[in-house]
């Protein structure tokens, strides 16, 4: 998987976890893409300490991920309701069809 696409999932799924201050600098980086120094000069803090806590909250998102897997089950999920999508999809045209497609729509959400 791409990292960026990665990071982001861990963000959105475990970022309340983190502190203020981890979760503020981690967004800027990763979401809105400033530099550590644009970062550093707008929190306040130095470029070291910046760094040391997207690191520090990159790695907890992490540890989290790895004890409860949560991204990685919703991953597994989307794909096998795209593979279903598919197979629907290819079947002939009944009644129920649209009903089941519909329902796959509210389970992807």
């Amino acid at each position: 998987m791409d990292e960026t696409l990665l990071r982001t999932l861990l963000f959105d799924f475990y970022g309340e976890l983190l502190t203020e201050k981890q979760r503020e600098c981690y967004d800027l980086h990763y979401n809105s893409d400033l530099s550590l120094q644009e970062i550093a000069e707008q929190v306040g803090t130095s470029r070291q300490a910046v760094w040391d806590l997207i690191r520090r909250g990159e790695q907890s998102l992490r540890e989290t991920e790895g004890k409860t897997g949560l991204v990685a089950r919703a991953l597994r999920r989307r794909e096998k309701l795209d593979e279903l999508r598919g197979l629907i999809a290819g079947m002939p045209v009944n009644p129920e069809q649209a009903r089941i497609l519909a329902l796959l729509d509210e389970l992807a959400d």
